[in-house]
């Protein structure tokens, strides 16, 4: 891993809404167990962009706003990191924040955002992003919701990653053991095997067969990450099950959900996307969206 690389910042979306200083929280969180600075982002722009007849009076409160809430956001980070050594940096911009985000992407760790909230100008904003971003950015992207697993109590819980048996869910492994890692709890790595209806009649044998190669496909997925990552203490979770509603399940004893961007596999032929989408609607602990290989 090359010194830019590790030294690329955390991104974060701002919008003065209380999901949003959640995000700022766990990104600063994220930064500090990663050692890289923590950026903080706020856009003056609607959804449709910047407002063609804004006066120069507008335009001045709308970076006054901007520059408030980052002021506030930047608070919210060094409460919940107390480490005098992390680096923050602030940005107010007047592009649309979706936009911009995915354009920075390449060049930093990971985006982070809220997954709704009201602007500074009471303007819909991180709610409209967090879907744009997670199928378009170029880094790892996270969404937080309503807890923020900040709090000694959900920091403690276990990282949870979905796996799928293609080579699309190897990122998000990597990603998920290597926060479990440095975050210093359990991963739950969990294999939704089946999709299809239960009424569909398969004998005894089948069954065990199906299950057996599921099995392997599993051991398989996680094999030479128990000797990269022995500190890591993995629960493997086996399920003939629908991949989101196993998923979201288990998610309420997690602090963290990962998965890939897209794939399929263990997931009966379901689009890994669309598994990531219905986390990132439905889930209340943060949820990681990684991007697989082309």
């Amino acid at each position: 891993m090359t010194d830019r690389i590790r030294r690329a910042p955390v991104l974060a979306a701002v919008d003065g809404s209380i999901v949003g200083f959640r995000a700022v929280a766990w990104a600063a969180t994220e930064a500090a167990l990663f050692g890289c600075p923590l950026h903080l982002l706020t856009s003056t722009a609607g959804a449709g962009g910047p407002q063609p007849a804004a006066t120069d009076a507008v335009v001045r409160w709308l970076r006054e706003e901007g520059e408030r809430v980052l002021a506030e956001a930047s608070r919210v980070a060094r409460t919940a990191v107390t480490d005098p050594a992390l680096e923050i940096s602030t940005e107010v911009t007047d592009q649309p924040v979706a936009e911009h985000l995915i354009r920075r992407s390449p060049e930093v760790r990971m985006l982070v955002v809220g997954s709704r909230g009201l602007g500074a100008v009471r303007r819909g904003l991180l709610g409209s992003v967090s879907s744009a971003v997670t199928r378009h950015a170029h880094c790892p992207v996270t969404v937080v919701h309503t807890v923020s697993a900040t709090d000694a109590v959900t920091a403690a819980l276990p990282i949870l990653v979905g796996i799928d048996g293609t080579e699309n869910s190897v990122p998000a492994l990597e990603a998920a053991f290597e926060e479990a890692s440095r975050r210093r709890v359990g991963l739950v790595a969990l294999h939704a095997w089946s999709d299809i209806s239960s009424r569909l009649e398969v004998t005894v044998e089948g069954w065990t067969e199906i299950r057996t190669s599921e099995e392997a496909l599993l051991a398989e997925s996680l094999a030479g990450f128990a000797e990269r990552y022995p500190q890591v203490e993995v629960r493997r979770v086996l399920v003939y099950h629908r991949p989101v509603r196993s998923l979201l399940d288990e998610a309420e004893n997690a602090q963290l959900v990962v998965v890939g961007s897209r794939g399929r596999g263990g997931f009966a032929g379901m689009l890994l996307g669309s598994t990531a989408a219905a986390l990132v609607q439905s889930a209340d602990c943060p949820v990681m969206v990684v991007r697989g290989t082309e």
